[in-house]
């Protein structure tokens, strides 16, 4: 049976809009027929996440496509390399498992940093014969973002291996270089790797389009990049894609691509230079089997009522409508667990910061957070020192910030960080990116191992303590995700969020911003289980 809709079709192509009905058989697009005149809404095709960890929503993948419709989001370039850092290949299996049960167009990654460095304990280890392996199947796109860029630029055997499988598989190679400029960025770029979500400034975006990258716009939950760098989409356009990289749930349910489509057009960028770079370039660039609304395509498109908020009206995938009028036409579907998890139980004396020196204060390297930022600074602090324990000092904003290895029985290992803002108890983490160990920052003892020992009983999720009641939101999928729906998972979030600000915290995502802080591969001072990197 044939099917059609009608409206102003958006040709990003050739740059024109103009009344057409367009016809569906068998899921593909039969025709594009101009009319003369035309319903008062707009024919496009959907909107591409360039680069996003599925596991960041807290969803697993067929829960967060019932949500990403809802925003005209069809299809994301997905780099499961952080369940795959806790369960190795058989995690990724499980996202591709789940995302089968979706007609959304997930399209994954072989992760190529599992662990991320040596310098972490992570879950599994994925090494070149293990990503080729993964490079060989139909469903794996693309090599996931190479964030051990040291290693392209000192030609590491493993590293180089690994491109060289995606070179063989004819799959792009996505990058992670952040700071890397110059000759060096020249360098990276030379060995195959296509792209870059990682500048935070227009010169460092400047020198990777030079090396012949393309960037991607990042704003996720934490990192936000939007601002310093949407104006390359006037000078660059067809070099720019939007990504989100990490979304957390309680963002996630009020938009996402298409709040940057939105923000992009309002800062005066062409229109189809926008809708070239969050709807075609994605698909063209890692060669996706999605619909760009030609005769042929894949019917995956979406309907929306003007130009300015884009408020959906309907999207289709595979002729098949899955979202209307703010309602998701997918079913919820029942969630079955994954995991590791071996850390036993701990005591407040396991947090004691101890120094064997006898002065009664003591110089430490603090880690800077910086709000709305992946990136660290650090400092050096003269804490107190009582009975050979280093003390926190809340009042000038210092506090303690710690990684309990989640794979292993191990000690804490501890340090001092800044700019959490936190005046009393704690809040804890299994989402470490990139190993997912147990992070956590706090200001007491107690405070924190109780916050920590909630994560450990349920196996992950994430904490709050005020020092007498604390709150957990489990995430039993790899300590990850969540086996609840968008919407639950949305207020428990938002409930520990909001907890984690009343005990002082002035970052804009507490929990976000903590994940970070455990990741060693994004300068310049991280706290790993192994203690300061």
């Amino acid at each position: 049976m044939i099917e059609s809709i009608q409206g102003q079709y958006i040709d990003i192509f050739n740059r024109t809009i103009f009344p057409a009905e367009i016809k569906i058989y068998e899921g593909k697009i039969l025709e594009v027929i101009s009319l003369e005149v035309a319903p008062d809404q707009y024919l496009l095709p959907g909107f591409v996440d360039a680069h996003i960890h599925i596991e960041s929503s807290m969803l697993v993948p067929s829960e967060f496509a019932r949500i990403a419709v809802l925003h005209g989001t069809l299809a994301t370039v997905s780099d499961p390399h952080e369940i795959a850092n806790v369960c190795g290949v058989a995690g990724v299996e499980y996202m591709l498992d789940n995302a089968r049960l979706s007609p959304f167009k997930f399209n994954f990654g072989a992760p190529s940093c599992v662990p991320a460095t040596a310098f972490e304990t992570a879950g599994a280890t994925l090494d070149a014969a293990q990503v080729a392996l993964l490079l060989q199947r139909e469903e794996i796109k693309y090599l996931s973002e190479v964030m051990n860029f040291p290693a392209v630029l000192s030609n590491d055997a493993d590293m180089m291996a690994k491109i060289d499988a995606a070179r063989r598989a004819g799959k792009p190679v996505d990058g992670h270089a952040p700071g890397l400029r110059g000759d060096k960025a020249k360098q990276y770029a030379a060995a195959g790797i296509s792209t870059d979500h990682e500048c935070v400034d227009k010169d460092e975006a400047l020198d990777k389009l030079e090396a012949g990258m393309y960037i991607l716009i990042r704003e996720g939950s934490a990192a936000k990049n939007f601002d310093a760098l949407i104006d390359l989409l006037k000078s660059h356009p067809g070099r720019i894609m939007f990504c989100s990289d990490d979304k957390h749930p309680h963002e996630l349910v009020k938009g996402h691509i298409n709040q940057l489509v939105q923000r992009a057009l309002a800062r005066g960028c062409d229109l189809f230079d926008v809708l070239y770079a969050a709807c075609v370039l994605p698909v063209i660039h890692y060669g996706l089997d999605v619909g760009l609304l030609r005769k042929g395509d894949p019917a995956d498109f979406i309907v929306v009522g003007d130009l300015q908020s884009f408020a959906l009206r309907a999207a289709y995938i595979d002729g098949n409508k899955v979202a209307e009028e703010g309602i998701c036409l997918m079913p919820a579907l029942p969630v079955a667990p994954i995991n590791q998890f071996n850390a036993g139980i701990k005591t407040p004396a396991d947090f004691v910061a101890k120094t064997g020196r006898p002065e009664a204060a003591i110089d430490v390297r603090v880690i800077e957070a910086l709000d709305g930022q992946l990136v660290t600074r650090s400092s050096i602090e003269r804490l107190p020192v009582d009975e050979g324990e280093i003390l926190v000092q809340p009042e000038i904003d210092v506090i303690k910030i710690g990684v309990v290895n989640r794979y292993q029985e191990a000690p804490p290992a501890l340090g001092f960080v800044r700019n959490f803002g936190l005046k009393s108890g704690a809040i804890a983490s299994t989402v470490a990116h990139d190993s997912h160990n147990i992070v956590f920052v706090g200001v007491d003892e107690t405070s924190i191992a109780a916050a920590v020992n909630a994560l450990i009983t349920a196996k992950g999720g994430i904490s709050v303590t005020d020092g007498e009641t604390t709150r957990l939101m489990p995430l039993p999928v790899a300590g990850l995700m969540t086996d609840t729906n968008a919407a639950t998972a949305a207020d428990e979030y938002e409930q520990l969020d909001q907890a984690a600000k009343k005990l002082g915290c002035t970052l804009a995502a507490p929990f976000m911003t903590l994940s970070f802080m455990a990741l060693p591969v994004i300068p310049s001072l991280k706290m790993t289980d192994k203690g300061l990197f």
